[in-house]
């Protein structure tokens, strides 16, 4: 399917649509509602109807999506028919712990290489990725064509590895770095701050 340009909140919300549709799979269900699958998705169901119709008209008034149909649908536009490589920077605790996670590939992801300043260590912490020194950093990228990284290091290398990944062909970034990077426009950077999270949900539970 030809990408269109969508509101980067729409994309965010096809990936929530589509782990709800994942599992009404898992169950059996042929169909679903709008109403059904926006309250399960958190959304009204104005909003799954708006965000679905930026790709063409699905389901049918009276019986609802096809499941499995919208599943693919969605899948194709986020291009998650096939496992989509990605590589870690900075395999220490944080980023060991994210390579021991299972439920990247799950998801359609494959991280294939992860990369750090002392890779005996990051070994000797029990993932399973092979891990190679950050120098190897650009070889791996463009031999196999990596469009996205994660990065775990610390704030004060995180803007030069960045770099470096952007130089070499990546153009997404999950940073898990406590900095806020700048690279050009048409590199999308998720930022997680996992203090800051805990920061604004301390507000809630006081």
């Amino acid at each position: 399917m030809e990408r269109i340009d969508i509101p980067k909140k729409a994309i965010y919300r096809l990936s929530i649509y589509h782990r709800c549709l994942q599992r009404l799979v898992e169950h059996g269900e042929e169909t679903v509602s709008s109403s059904a699958l926006a309250k399960v998705a958190g959304v009204k169901p104005a909003q799954l109807r708006k965000d679905l119709a930026y790709f063409g008209q699905f389901g049918t008034r009276g019986l609802g999506y096809p499941v499995a149909a919208l599943a693919s649908m969605i899948r194709d536009v986020l291009g998650r028919e096939h496992l989509q490589p990605v590589v870690l920077v900075g395999a220490g605790n944080l980023g060991s712990a994210l390579l021991r996670y299972p439920g990247f590939q799950k998801e359609g992801f494959e991280v294939i290489a992860a990369f750090d300043a002392d890779p005996e260590a990051a070994l000797a912490r029990g993932v399973e990725v092979p891990v190679f020194p950050e120098s190897e950093l650009e070889r791996h990228i463009v031999e196999r064509e990596v469009r996205m990284a994660i990065l775990c290091v610390p704030a004060r290398v995180a803007q030069a590895v960045a770099n470096r990944a952007v130089a070499a062909g990546v153009t997404g970034i999950l940073n898990f770095s406590p900095v806020r990077l700048e690279l050009p426009e048409d590199v999308m950077v998720n930022n997680v701050d996992l203090a800051l999270e805990l920061e604004h949900l301390s507000f809630f539970v006081r």
